[in-house]
C-alpha cells in the first residue's frame, strides 16, 4: 500500500470526436464533465510498474487563455483541433457548419462558412499547414484550404451516416500503399460546380474516415476519390452471441500509427480494437488487440484513441470507452498495460469490508457498485464492477460483519439486495421495496426472536431505512419473504399510541445490544434489544438527522451533548470514526470539505478541500491511520492523507457550494446605481440558485457533460481568473471548460455595456457635427504657432528642392505625415494609412473603408472587411467598380456574413443579384423560409422545375407536423398532390374539415377518398344530431345513396323514440322536412319517405341499394358500445331488412331483423330491442312464417331465433306487468332497469325472489282491476304456448358448453396471471391468497353456501379435460343450432319459475317441471346454482 493520494475520476465524456489528447513525454489529458484531468504516464510516473499514476497537479493558468477560450463567439463547438504544423493555430467547427480559425500568438481569427451542415469532426493535415479535413453529420467529408478563404479542394462522398473520426496518413505521398484502384467507382470530384485542375497542395496524401455506417474508407487526396473500403466485422464474444443492438450503438474512431502507413487502428461494435493491414487491398486482414487474453478489451463502444510516446520512446495507445474505463495499450504487443476505472455518477456511499481488509465498496449514481481492492500490489486501481440487478442509483452500502464477500446495497428506487462479490451470480433482491430512496443500511441481531419464525435463524439480519421514514428488517436467508416493519414492535413494546416519528437513519452499537434511530424532527432514539425498549431520546438537534455513527469505545447512555463540533457551514452527510485513534472523527459536508476532529479535545485537526462539489460519504482506511477516502457529487472518490492538508478547519463564510453561488449573486441590490445592463446576468442567476436536485445534476453526467447554467453564471461573475493553483490540490482538474464559459458570458456583459451608451444619445445624433475623416491631420494643424511655422518650412524645402528631398527632409516628412496633403502621392498614401489605422483602433471601420476607397484600393477594402465580418451594403454596392469578379466575390462573402447574423432573407436577395437563384432558394429552404423561397422560385425558375415541387412538399410536411393543416393542404395543391391535400385537411377530424376535404377530393377526381370523407363527415354530424347537415354531406357523392337511406331510417327512428320519450331527452335540433304520414306502420312510413325523397319505387332499385349496403360490415356490439353508434349499426341492419322486404327477398329481411335484435341484446339495451319489435314486428313473427316457404329453408334457424327473441321480450314485459299498476307502466320499468347482460338479469331475479315466494306477495295488488286481471290471464295463456319455444334443450346444452369453455379459459388465464406474479415476486406463498377477499365476500352474502363457494384448486389436466368435453359437446350439436344466437334458456327458466311463484295459474306444472329439469341439468355454473338454490330454499 502506497502513501500517495489516489483518485477515481469522473468518466470521460461520451460521443465526442476528440475529448482526450497526449503530449510526448507521458502527459495524458481527458475531458470529464466540465473539467480536464491529467494523467502522468511513463516509467517515472509511479514506483509500481503497470499502474496508471493519476496524481498530476492542476496546470497553471496562462493569462492569455481567457482570450483564447473566448474564440468560439458564442457558438456550440462540435469539433476542435490544434494544428500539428502551425503551433499557434486552433481550428474549430460548430453545429451550424461554421469553421473558426484562431492564431493565438497574433490574436487573429477567421470565420469560414463551408456547408450549412452540422460538423461532427475535423482534423488539420500534418503535412500541409493550410489543409483541413471536415466530417459532417450526413456523411460528407470536405477538404478545405484555409489560406484560400476556405476553398473546397475535394468533396468526398461515400459514407451515408455521420463521420466519427478522420485520420491523415502519417507519411506524405501515395507510394506508401500499393493499392489497386478497384474501388475507384466514384466520379471525379467537381468542387463548387466546376472542374478544377489538381493543385500541388493536395498531391500525395491518404486520408482515413470512420463513419456510423460501419465502414472505414481510405481516400486519395490527389485524386479526390476513395481507394479502399473496410467493413467492420461482427466479432462473437466468448460465451455469448452478438448483441442485436450493437448495430444501433456504434462509434467508429480511428488512429493511424506514426511511421506505419500500412497499419490502421479502429474501434469495433462491442469495444474491441482492430489493427488493420492495408498492404493488400483485396484481403481485409485485421488483428484483434489483446486477442490472447480474455477480458482485457473494452466491453462497450470506444470513443477516442490517443497515441502517446513515453520518455523511453515507447509507443502507447490510450482508449476511452462507454464502459467508463481508460485503457493503455502497448502498440508493440497489442496488449493492455493498465486500466484506469472512472465513475459515471455521484459517489453516494463508501464502505470498507470488516472481513476482507482494504476492500472498499463504492455506491455510484450510474447504477453500478465498485469494489476497490486498495491493498493490491500489482494494480493500485484494482476495481470490480457489479451492475446486474441494480438498475438504479446505489445510495447505501453495508458489508456483513462476519460473512466474507456479502455486501448489502440499497438503491434510489427503494430496492434492497445482497451481492456475493466473489461470484458472478446476480444479487438477491428483497421482495419488500421501500417507497422512496434507501438512505441507510445496517446489520444487527434479529428483533424480536419470533419475527423470523421457529427453527434456525440467522445471527444477523439486515435493516434498511428509506426516505418514507420506515425501517425494515430483512431476513438474509429468505429475502423473498416479507420484511418486518420494526415500528410495530416499537409501538407494542413501549405502548406508544401517538404517531411515531419519521426515521431517517439507523445505527447499531458494535456489540449489537443498542440501536439508535435518527428522526426527521432532529431527535435520536436509543433502543435496547431484543424487544426494542426505548432507553432515552436525545432532543438536541432541531432538523433532520442525516447520519449517526456509534463509537465502539464509548458508552451510548447519552442524555445531553457530550461534545459539540462546530465549523461546517452546510449539512453534514457522513461520519466515520477512526479505528486507529481514540475519539478521532471525520465528517463530510455539503460545504465541499471533509473535516477531521479530535472529539476529546473538541478541536478541528485538518480539513480536506480537494473536491469540487458537495461531499456525500467518507470512510477511514482500516489499515492506514493517515488515509481517508471521500466521495462527492463531482463524480470523484479521493484517497487523501491527513498529514498533507494545509487547512485545519472548514472554510469560513461559505454555506455550501450552492450557497456560495447564491452569495456571489447577493450584490444584486448594490448595482442599482449602475446601468441596467450590468444587472442582467445576476438577475438570471436568481433563477438557478438553490440546492439543485442531485438527479438533475447527475443527468448532466458523462453522456452530455455540458456546463449547467448555474455553474456557468456563478463563474462568470468572478472578477479574476480562479486561483486554482494557489492550493496544492491533488488531482484537481484543469477548469478549461470553466474558463471558456466565463469568458463567453463576460463578453456578453461587456457588449451590453458598450451598446447602452450608444443607445442613449440617439436623439442628439442630428445635432452633432459629422465625424472628421482626417482627425489626426486636423489636430496637427491646430498646434502652436511655432510648430505650424516649422511645417511651412519643411513643406517649402520638400517642394522646391531641385535635387529632390534629401534624407533630413524625408525624415521630417515622415514625422509630419499630415503634410502629405500638400506634397506628392506617396506621402499622401502614408497619411491615409496612418489615419486609417487610427480609425480602426478607435472602432470606426466604416471611416477606414472610405479612406481606402479614396485611395482607390477597393479590392483590399473588401477583403479586409470580409475577413473581419464588417462588409456593409454600401461597400458591396461599390464593389462593381473593382470589376465583375470582385463584385461576385464580395456578394458571396456578404451573403455568408449575413447568414452568420441570421439575416437569411437579405443574404438570399444579394445572391439573386449575381443570378445565383438555386443557391438563394436552397439557403432560404435550409433555414425554413419556405414562403420566401417559393416566391423566388416561382418568379425566377421555370414552372416545371422540380425545385418548386420539392419546396411545396417540404413546407407542407413541416406545416402538417405543426398542425397547420389548411396551409399544408395549399402546399400539396401547389405541388399537384391533391390526394395529400385532401388527407391533410381531414386530419383535424371535425365536420367542417371533413366536408371541405371531401369536396376537394371530389373536385380533383379522387372519388373513393371523397366518399369515405363524406361518410366520416356525416357520422360526425350525426353525433351532434345535425340531421340536415348529415344528409347534405352524403349528397356529395352518388355512391353514398345507400348510406342516405340508413341515415334517413335512423332519423325517423330517433324521431319516433323522441315522440315516445324514450330517447335521451327532447332535442332542439331540426329534422329534415320529410313528408309526414302519421298513419300506417313504421315500415310503411319509411318506404314512403324513400320513395318520395330518394325515388326508390322498383324492386331493382331496392336490390341495387341492398347490394351497395351489404358490403359494409360493422363489429358486433358490446355493453360498452356508445348508444349513438349502436343506433347507427342497428339502423344499418334494419335498412337491409326493409330493402330486402321491398325487393321480395324475405330470407334476407329476416336475417337483417335478427342482426338488429342481436345487436341490441348483446349491448344490453332491452329498450331498443323492444322498440325494434314494436316498430318492425307489431303483429309478431307469425306472418313471416308464410313468407319463408319450406320448413327446410336455410333461413328457418334465423326465423326461430328471431321468434325466440320476440317471445323473450314479451316474457319480461309480462313478468314486470304482474307487479305494475297497469301494463303501460312496464315501459318505464324497462327503461329504468334494463341495461344489463343476461347474467345481471338473473341476479336481479334473485334479488327479489324471497319476497315473491311469499304467499302474501303472490296475491294480486289492491290497485288491480278485474279487467286487468282478465287481460293478464289472457296474456298468460298466450305466453304459456309461446314460451315452449324458449325451453329448447339443445340450445341449453350449447349455452352450457359455451359457458364451460369460457369458465375454463378464465381459470387458465387467472392461473397464468398468478404464475407470472409469483415469478415476479419470487414467492409462491402470496399466490393463493389473492382470491381471498372475493371468496370472503361471497361467503358473507351466502353463509349457508360457505363450503361450496370455497373452491378447491383445480389442476391443469382437469381443466384440459373439461375444455375437451365441452368442445366435443359443441361439435356434436347440429349447425342450425350454432348458427344464430338464442336467448339464455336458463334465464328464461328462472323467469318462468318466478312468474309461477307469483301467479301459479299462469304457468303450468308441466312447464315448471321442464324449467326445473333444465336448471338442474345445465345450471352447473356458480351463478345459476346460487339462483336455483335461493329460489327453492
Amino acid at each position: 500500500m502506497g502513501q500517495e493520494p489516489r483518485t477515481l475520476p469522473p468518466s470521460p465524456n461520451w460521443y465526442c470526436s476528440r475529448c482526450s489528447d497526449a503530449v510526448p513525454g507521458g502527459l495524458f489529458g481527458f475531458a470529464a464533465r466540465t473539467s480536464v484531468f491529467l494523467v502522468r504516464v511513463g516509467p517515472g510516473a509511479d514506483t509500481i510498474p503497470g499502474t496508471p499514476p493519476f496524481r498530476g497537479k492542476s496546470p497553471p493558468l496562462d493569462p492569455k487563455l481567457p482570450a483564447l477560450t473566448a474564440f468560439p463567439g458564442g457558438h456550440t463547438i462540435s469539433a476542435l483541433h490544434w494544428s500539428p504544423r502551425v503551433k499557434d493555430l486552433i481550428v474549430s467547427g460548430d453545429e451550424k457548419g461554421v469553421v473558426f480559425c484562431y492564431w493565438l500568438n497574433r490574436n487573429d481569427s477567421q470565420h469560414l462558412f463551408i456547408e450549412p451542415r452540422t460538423i461532427f469532426c475535423l482534423t488539420c493535415s500534418p503535412h500541409h499547414e493550410d489543409l483541413v479535413a471536415i466530417g459532417y453529420k450526413d456523411g460528407i467529408v470536405v477538404i478545405i484550404d484555409i489560406s484560400k478563404k476556405g476553398e473546397v479542394m475535394h468533396r468526398l462522398r461515400g459514407h451515408d451516416d455521420e463521420i466519427h473520426s478522420i485520420a491523415w496518413c502519417p507519411l506524405s505521398g501515395e507510394d506508401c500503399l500499393s493499392i489497386n484502384q478497384e474501388e475507384n467507382s466514384e466520379e471525379p470530384e467537381i468542387p463548387n460546380g466546376k472542374v478544377t485542375a489538381q493543385t500541388p497542395v493536395t498531391k500525395g496524401c491518404y486520408l482515413a474516415t470512420g463513419s456510423k455506417d460501419q465502414t472505414i474508407r481510405i481516400w486519395s487526396c490527389s485524386r479526390g476519390r476513395g481507394v479502399m473500403t473496410l467493413k467492420l466485422p461482427f466479432l462473437k464474444r466468448r460465451g455469448g452471441g452478438v448483441d442485436p443492438t450493437v448495430k444501433e450503438r456504434l462509434w467508429l474512431t480511428l488512429h493511424w500509427p506514426k511511421d506505419q502507413p500500412t497499419q490502421l487502428v479502429s474501434s469495433c461494435f462491442g469495444g474491441e480494437l482492430l489493427l488493420w493491414d492495408l498492404t493488400q487491398s483485396w484481403r481485409r486482414k485485421y488483428t484483434l488487440f489483446s486477442g490472447s487474453s480474455e477480458g482485457q478489451n473494452h466491453s462497450r463502444i470506444v470513443f477516442n484513441l490517443c497515441p502517446l510516446q513515453t520518455e523511453e520512446d515507447k509507443q502507447l495507445l490510450l482508449s476511452i470507452s462507454m464502459d467508463r474505463d481508460v485503457k493503455c495499450w502497448d502498440m508493440a504487443t497489442l496488449e493492455c498495460c493498465w486500466t484506469l476505472p472512472s465513475l459515471g455518477g455521484f459517489a453516494y456511499s463508501l464502505a470498507f469490508s470488516p472481513v476482507d481488509t482494504g476492500c472498499l465498496a463504492i455506491g455510484v449514481g450510474d447504477g453500478m457498485i465498485r469494489v476497490w481492492n486498495t491493498l493490491s500490489i500489482k494494480n493500485n486501481y484494482d476495481v470490480k464492477n457489479f451492475w446486474q440487478g441494480v438498475k438504479s442509483k446505489v445510495t447505501a452500502l453495508c458489508w456483513h460483519p462476519t460473512k466474507e464477500g456479502c455486501l448489502a446495497f440499497g438503491t434510489d428506487d427503494g430496492k434492497v439486495g445482497l451481492y456475493d462479490t466473489y461470484s458472478n451470480k446476480p444479487p438477491q433482491i428483497s421482495s419488500t421495496y421501500h417507497k422512496k430512496t434507501v438512505y441507510s443500511l445496517a446489520w444487527g441481531p434479529p428483533v424480536p426472536a419470533m419475527a423470523l419464525g421457529e427453527g434456525d435463524r440467522p445471527s444477523l439480519t439486515l435493516y434498511s431505512c428509506g426516505g418514507e421514514g420506515i425501517v425494515l428488517q430483512h431476513n438474509p436467508w429468505k429475502l423473498s419473504g416479507e420484511a418486518f416493519d420494526i415500528n410495530k414492535l416499537i409501538r407494542d413494546t413501549n405502548s406508544i399510541k401517538y404517531k411515531l416519528p419519521v426515521h431517517t437513519e439507523i445505527s447499531w452499537k458494535a456489540d449489537g445490544k443498542i440501536m439508535a434511530l435518527g428522526n426527521e424532527d432532529g431527535s435520536i432514539e436509543i433502543f435496547k434489544v431484543p424487544n426494542l425498549k426505548l432507553i432515552c431520546t436525545i432532543q438536541q438537534h432541531h432538523k433532520l438527522v442525516n447520519t449517526i455513527s456509534c463509537n465502539p469505545e464509548s458508552p451510548v447512555t447519552i442524555t445531553e451533548p457530550y461534545r459539540t463540533l462546530s465549523g461546517h457551514t452546510a449539512k453534514i452527510t457522513s461520519l466515520a470514526w477512526s479505528p486507529h485513534h481514540d475519539g478521532r472523527l471525520v465528517s463530510a459536508s455539503y460545504d465541499g470539505t471533509a473535516q477531521v476532529w479530535d472529539t476529546l479535545q473538541e478541536e478541528p485537526l485538518c480539513n480536506f478541500r480537494g473536491h469540487r462539489g458537495r461531499l456525500l460519504c467518507v470512510a477511514w482506511s482500516p489499515l492506514d491511520p493517515d488515509c481517508i477516502y471521500s466521495g462527492a457529487d463531482d463524480f470523484c472518490v479521493y484517497k487523501w492523507l491527513t498529514s498533507m492538508q494545509e487547512h485545519s478547519r472548514p472554510p469560513q463564510g461559505k454555506k455550501s457550494i450552492e450557497l456560495e453561488k447564491k452569495r456571489l449573486s447577493q450584490p444584486k441590490p448594490k448595482p442599482k446605481k449602475k446601468k441596467k445592463p450590468t444587472l442582467r446576468v445576476p438577475v438570471k442567476q436568481e433563477l438557478c440558485d438553490g440546492n439543485e436536485e442531485e438527479s438533475v445534476k447527475e443527468s448532466l453526467g458523462p453522456v452530455e457533460n455540458g456546463v449547467s447554467d448555474q455553474e456557468t453564471e456563478e463563474e462568470a461573475r468572478e472578477p479574476e481568473p480562479p486561483c486554482v493553483s494557489k492550493e496544492p490540490i491533488i488531482c484537481t482538474p484543469a477548469a478549461l471548460g470553466f474558463e471558456k464559459s466565463k469568458s463567453t458570458i463576460n463578453n456578453k456583459v461587456t457588449l451590453l455595456k458598450k451598446d447602452v451608451p450608444k443607445e442613449k444619445p440617439e436623439a442628439l445624433i442630428k445635432k452633432r457635427k459629422a465625424r472628421s475623416m482626417l482627425p489626426l491631420s486636423t489636430s496637427l494643424d491646430h498646434r502652436s504657432k511655432e510648430e505650424l511655422h516649422q511645417d511651412c518650412l519643411v513643406l517649402a524645402t520638400a517642394k522646391h528642392s531641385k535635387a529632390g528631398p534629401n534624407e533630413d527632409v524625408s525624415t521630417d516628412l515622415e514625422e509630419r505625415f499630415h503634410l502629405g496633403l500638400f506634397t506628392d502621392r506617396a506621402t499622401l498614401y502614408r497619411m491615409i494609412e496612418v489615419e486609417g489605422k487610427s480609425h480602426l483602433e478607435n472602432g470606426h471601420p466604416e471611416l477606414f473603408h472610405q479612406l481606402m476607397l479614396w485611395k482607390g484600393d477597393l479590392k483590399g477594402v473588401l477583403q479586409a472587411a470580409a475577413e473581419r465580418g464588417e462588409l456593409t451594403d454600401s461597400l458591396v454596392a461599390m464593389a462593381p467598380v473593382a470589376g465583375y469578379h470582385v463584385w461576385v466575390w464580395a456578394v458571396e462573402a456578404f451573403a455568408k456574413q449575413l447568414c452568420f447574423q441570421d439575416q437569411y432573407v437579405k443574404a438570399a436577395s444579394h445572391l439573386l443579384s449575381i443570378h445565383k437563384v438555386y443557391e438563394a432558394v436552397e439557403l432560404l429552404k435550409s433555414n425554413h423560409f419556405y414562403r420566401e423561397a417559393i416566391a423566388i422560385a416561382k418568379a425566377r425558375l421555370r414552372p416545371e422545375d422540380p425545385i418548386i415541387k420539392d419546396l411545396y412538399l417540404s413546407w407542407g410536411a413541416i406545416l402538417e407536423k405543426d398542425g397547420h393543416y389548411a396551409l399544408a393542404a395549399k402546399c400539396y395543391l401547389g405541388a399537384t398532390s391533391a390526394y395529400d391535400a385532401a388527407k391533410v385537411l381531414a386530419k383535424k377530424g371535425d365536420a367542417a374539415s371533413l366536408r371541405t376535404a371531401a369536396e376537394l377530393a371530389s373536385i380533383v377526381g379522387e372519388n373513393e377518398l371523397s366518399a369515405s370523407l363524406a361518410l366520416r363527415c356525416a357520422q360526425e354530424l350525426l353525433l351532434a344530431r345535425n340531421w340536415v347537415g348529415a344528409q347534405e354531406a352524403l349528397q356529395l357523392h352518388t355512391s353514398l345513396k345507400g348510406q342516405r337511406l340508413v341515415f334517413c331510417l335512423l332519423e325517423l327512428l330517433s324521431k319516433h323514440l323522441e315522440e315516445k320519450q324514450l330517447s335521451e331527452g327532447k332535442s332542439s335540433f331540426s329534422y329534415n322536412a320529410w313528408p309526414a304520414d302519421s298513419e300506417g306502420s313504421f315500415v310503411e312510413r319509411v318506404t314512403a319517405v324513400w320513395k318520395s325523397t330518394f325515388s326508390l319505387d322498383s324492386p331493382e332499385q331496392y336490390q341495387a341499394a341492398f347490394q351497395q349496403l351489404q358490403k359494409i360490415k360493422y363489429p358486433s356490439a358490446t355493453s360498452n358500445t356508445p348508444s349513438k353508434q349502436l343506433l347507427l349499426h342497428i339502423c344499418h341492419d334494419l335498412t337491409l331488412a326493409v330493402l330486402s322486404q321491398e325487393a321480395g327477398s324475405w330470407d334476407a329481411a329476416v336475417e337483417g331483423l335478427l342482426r338488429a335484435v342481436i345487436r341490441s341484446y348483446d349491448s344490453g339495451n332491452f329498450t331498443i330491442m323492444q322498440e325494434v319489435h314494436s316498430a318492425f314486428l307489431p303483429q309478431g313473427c307469425d306472418h313471416l312464417r308464410g313468407k319463408l316457404g319450406d320448413h327446410q329453408s336455410p333461413t328457418t334457424p334465423a326465423f326461430k331465433s328471431l321468434k325466440a327473441f320476440f317471445i323473450y321480450g314479451r316474457l319480461y314485459e309480462f313478468w314486470w306487468s304482474l307487479s305494475g299498476p297497469c301494463p303501460e307502466s312496464s315501459v318505464w320499468v324497462r327503461a329504468a332497469h334494463r341495461s344489463k347482460t343476461s347474467t345481471e338479469q338473473s341476479q336481479e331475479v334473485d334479488s327479489v325472489s324471497p319476497e315473491e315466494t311469499d304467499p302474501k306477495a303472490s296475491q294480486p295488488e289492491p290497485s288491480r282491476t278485474p279487467e286487468l286481471d282478465v287481460r293478464l290471464i289472457e296474456e298468460g295463456e298466450q305466453m304459456q304456448n309461446a314460451c315452449k319455444e324458449l325451453l329448447s334443450e339443445k340450445h341449453a346444452d350449447l349455452q352450457n358448453a359455451q359457458r364451460t369453455v369460457a369458465e375454463v379459459q378464465e381459470t387458465l388465464g387467472e392461473m397464468i396471471r398468478q404464475h407470472q406474479k409469483s415469478q415476479l415476486c419470487k414467492s409462491t406463498a402470496n399466490g393463493p391468497d389473492k382470491n381471498e377477499p372475493e371468496q370472503e365476500g361471497e361467503s358473507l352474502s351466502h353463509p349457508q353456501n360457505h363450503k361450496e363457494e370455497k373452491n378447491e384448486p383445480v389442476s391443469l389436466p382437469e381443466l384440459t379435460k373439461r375444455l375437451t368435453e365441452a368442445n366435443e359437446r359443441i361439435a356434436k350439436l347440429p349447425e342450425s343450432i350454432k348458427t344464430w344466437p338464442f336467448p339464455d334458456v336458463l334465464e328464461c327458466c328462472l323467469i318462468l319459475l318466478h312468474v309461477g311463484s307469483q301467479c301459479p295459474s299462469f304457468v303450468t306444472q308441466e312447464m315448471q317441471q321442464q324449467a326445473q329439469e333444465l336448471l338442474q341439468k345445465y345450471g352447473n355454473t356458480k351463478v345459476y346454482k346460487r339462483h336455483y338454490q335461493t329460489l327453492y330454499t
